[in-house]
């Protein structure tokens, strides 16, 4: 795969990088896809409903909290996760536009 030397991305590009990544494994879709099909926050039922070690959950949780697509709230010993409402829209906002930009060449 060839490297690029110097990338000069937008900060909108970088986020949209960012966001891509979280999104290109399947493990976060699914966490994610639970998230929105029961409408509710998580704590450690992930494991039990995804299947995966706590370790691997662990893994993908930082990765999707790191593109802003979710957020952890620390109900005591434990952490949440819920979907992160307002960054989900503005991912949703910069996808579009970068397609809308693809679709006028």
């Amino acid at each position: 795969m060839p490297v690029i030397k110097e990338q000069n991305l937008t900060s909108e590009e970088e986020q949209l990088v960012q966001i891509a990544k979280a999104l290109s494994h399947p493990a976060r879709i699914s966490i994610l896809k639970l998230m929105l099909d029961k409408n509710t926050c998580f704590c450690g039922e992930l494991t039990e409903e995804i299947g995966l070690s706590q370790s691997t959950i662990s893994q993908h949780i930082k990765a999707l909290k790191e593109a802003g697509l979710i957020y952890g709230k620390d109900e005591g010993p434990r952490t949440c996760y819920c979907i992160d409402v307002a960054n989900w829209g503005k991912a949703q906002l910069l996808f579009q536009n970068y397609f809308n930009t693809l679709n006028e060449l």
